[in-house]
């Protein structure tokens, strides 16, 4: 019946290939503000690709012209999806199974994490009342090997101790950053990107910097405690997350590792 269309295993493979890039970049987007513009994007591609059967020449030609601006405006729009995507393929062990295979956890819709927030929350109360400088990073679905690798390694369950021991002033590990993975601590004094953007005020100090940039590059969130007000501070997007009580910014933190 459609012997006049020539069709192949390759066009079932492309097809196939196409569906899945296209699910996964909807699993990717779903929830978010971005989600809408794809969706519009989509459908414009899809009406100029039925102009062009037709030879609607005039339409098909609008049609074109506005795809041609749509892909500026994604690479706008997704630049910091794009830039996270590219940091971790450029930073990605190909040759280490396990951690390859951890870096694909950004087309997880759920994070499913089971960190336990109140023992962080806790452990970062005690210190702001000491004023003992701190910077906890946890690790959603965006790997971190890149940064893990610039300092301690180490395997520690996550409790209060632990933590409040890595940044005791006189400890050799409260240098850097705390890396939390899956409930575990995984590696100390690591060495953080930081952010060079110009909208920081400047009573904010390195340790600020650092956490704004770790989530600028990735999708990280940090708990900072600084050591010269105490304040404890979440920071989500290269932005402070604002909360009132501590039980609003566990809540809040659950929420971002759900």
């Amino acid at each position: 019946m459609f012997d006049f269309v020539p069709f192949s295993i390759l066009d079932i493979l492309d097809i196939l290939l196409v569906a899945t890039l296209l699910y996964y970049i909807y699993k990717l987007l779903k929830g978010t503000v971005a989600i809408n513009i794809f969706i519009g994007i989509a459908f414009i591609f899809f009406i100029w690709k039925i102009t062009q059967a037709l030879k609607m020449e005039m339409l098909s030609g609008i049609l074109g012209y506005l795809l041609s601006g749509g892909v500026i405006a994604l690479i706008i729009v997704f630049q910091q999806e794009i830039r996270k995507f590219l940091l971790m393929i450029g930073t990605t062990n190909f040759s280490n199974k396990k951690s390859f295979l951890r870096q694909l956890k950004f087309l997880q819709t759920e994070i499913n994490s089971e960190v336990e927030t109140e023992k962080i929350i806790t452990a970062c109360n005690n210190m702001s009342k000491t004023k003992t400088g701190a910077l906890i990073v946890i690790e959603r679905t965006n790997g971190l090997d890149f940064l893990i690798n610039t300092g301690d390694q180490m395997n520690a369950l996550v409790n209060e101790v632990i933590l409040e021991s890595i940044f005791f002033k006189n400890s050799p590990l409260h240098d850097g950053a705390t890396i939390i993975r899956d409930n575990y601590v995984v590696a100390t004094r690591v060495v953080l990107p930081v952010s060079d953007s110009t909208k920081i005020p400047a009573r904010f100090g390195l340790r600020h910097r650092a956490a704004i940039g770790v989530t600028e590059k990735t999708d990280a969130v940090c708990l900072l405690v600084s050591e010269e007000t105490g304040e404890i501070s979440y920071i989500k997007d290269g932005e402070f997350v604002l909360y009132t009580t501590q039980d609003e910014l566990n809540e809040k933190l659950k929420n971002d590792l759900m």
